[in-house]
């Protein structure tokens, strides 16, 4: 599902129009990139969390010489699906 499909999926749900969906799809998607990239965690009761991980600095290879490149330390969005997602999908 992509997000088209997605807007589509919320407007026939909620019985709200098309061009109202994606507002609200598009305001929750930036509401929530926008947390996390204040450094602030996001959790939806049943549905999961984001948040941002910290990565330690490391050796890497670079696969077209194996030369070792060092990899700076960086912080990336995290995902944990919640208890009742999990629970979804291992019964689908």
């Amino acid at each position: 599902m992509n997000k088209g499909e997605l807007i589509d999926a919320v407007a026939e749900k909620t019985g709200v129009s098309k061009k109202d969906a994606d507002a609200v799809v598009t305001a929750v998607v930036e509401a929530i990139m926008e947390s996390v990239a204040d450094g602030e965690k996001v959790s939806l009761v049943g549905f999961g969390s984001f948040e941002p991980r910290a990565r330690k600095a490391r050796d890497g290879r670079n696969p077209q010489t194996g030369e070792t490149i060092k990899i700076p330390a960086t912080t990336v969005p995290a995902f944990s699906a919640g208890k009742g997602f999990k629970q979804l999908v291992a019964s689908a």
